[in-house]
């Protein structure tokens, strides 16, 4: 996956293409993120405890990390990010269009 939490995403296709948000979790395994204010779906929901109010609430599901793509935090400009490594073998993300580090 390219994406991690806290990324800023763009969305590139679907009913929420061109929308940005920020990923709020990851799942790797079936290669799924949540995203602020994407893919948001209506939930009914029930009151559990006495007093609790119920009805009808707005919620984020997962979407396909296929389907973001990350936006570098200093040009702005959406990019799949270059992989680096230093001489101690630490690894880095870098964006392709202006060579900073993600």
């Amino acid at each position: 996956m390219n994406v991690k939490r806290d990324d800023r995403v763009i969305v590139l296709s679907g009913k929420d293409r061109g929308k940005e948000g920020k990923v709020l979790s990851c799942d790797p395994k079936n290669g799924k993120a949540v995203v602020e204010g994407v893919n948001v779906a209506s939930k009914h929901v029930k009151p559990k405890k006495q007093g609790q109010p119920g009805g009808i609430i707005k919620q984020e599901t997962p979407i396909y990390a296929c389907k973001l793509m990350l936006v570098c935090p200093k040009c702005g400009k959406p990019t799949r990010p270059a992989r680096r490594t230093d001489g101690a073998g630490k690894k880095f993300r870098v964006c392709k269009k202006c060579g900073v580090d993600i």
